[in-house]
């Protein structure tokens, strides 16, 4: 009884998490629509839309697809991220990872929404440190990522996906395992250098995340090798008869 008791307080406490994540997502993109009406008269036909690691302004937009696009790509994305479970033949996996998988879901919404404050920001005549902001976003992000890593379950859409991740849940594991560590790592590092020197972060975190990624996939072919239980990927198993 006490068992079944604390399964339902547990799935009480999914569901609710569920519900607030999702509140959370309506929110965001409902302050996005809010902050693009509200700026709408007073902006500038140009919008400062790209910038430079330096945090200067190096490219514009027009007023319509400058203070739209953001919020129309978030819900197009979350839309798509709700989707793919759905085709992944690993789908059944996703059960186990749920609310790791709405934190990751949540994540595109957080950062486009901070961009889309920044380009807001510019719209009515204040200039924020778009590099800081984008360091600070940057390593945040990837600090997230790695606490999420070792949650995450063999998928073909989400996680570090090698042919030797893949194939064997020995090397799945091991190697979230050890990319959590990494990326929380780099992300302190990427929190550091914005703070530090904020035209570093971007480049600093680019180059960090690309050689702890290219070390992943070595690392997940070692554990592999070592897996007596691992498998042939999908559709290079010999086939019986032929040479």
């Amino acid at each position: 009884m006490h068992r079944a008791t604390s399964k339902r307080e547990t799935n009480k406490s999914e569901s609710d998490k569920s519900n607030l994540i999702q509140w959370f997502h309506y929110l965001l993109v409902l302050a996005m629509f809010v902050g693009s009406a509200l700026c709408w008269s007073s902006a500038p036909e140009q919008i400062p839309i790209r910038w430079n690691v330096q945090g200067e302004v190096d490219g514009f937009g027009g007023k319509l697809p400058s203070l739209l696009f953001l919020p129309v790509l978030t819900i197009g994305l979350q839309i798509l991220l709700g989707f793919l479970p759905r085709i992944d033949p690993g789908r059944a996996n996703y059960e186990q990872f749920k609310g790791t998988y709405r934190t990751i879901r949540l994540l595109p919404t957080v950062v486009f929404f901070v961009i889309h404050s920044v380009l807001l920001a510019h719209a009515i005549g204040h200039h924020p440190d778009m590099s800081l902001i984008a360091g600070c976003a940057f390593g945040g992000v990837t600090i997230v990522i790695g606490n999420c890593l070792g949650k995450v379950r063999p998928s073909w859409f989400v996680g570090i996906r090698t042919p030797w991740t893949l194939s064997s849940k020995l090397a799945w594991t091991k190697t979230h395992r050890i990319g959590g560590w990494l990326f929380v790592v780099v992300g302190v590092g990427i929190l550091i250098a914005a703070v530090v020197h904020s035209a570093w972060a971007i480049p600093i975190g680019l180059v960090s995340i690309v050689a702890s990624s290219l070390g992943l996939v070595v690392y997940s072919w070692f554990v592999w090798r070592t897996d007596p239980d691992r498998i042939h990927p999908v559709g290079t198993s010999p086939v019986p008869g032929e040479k």
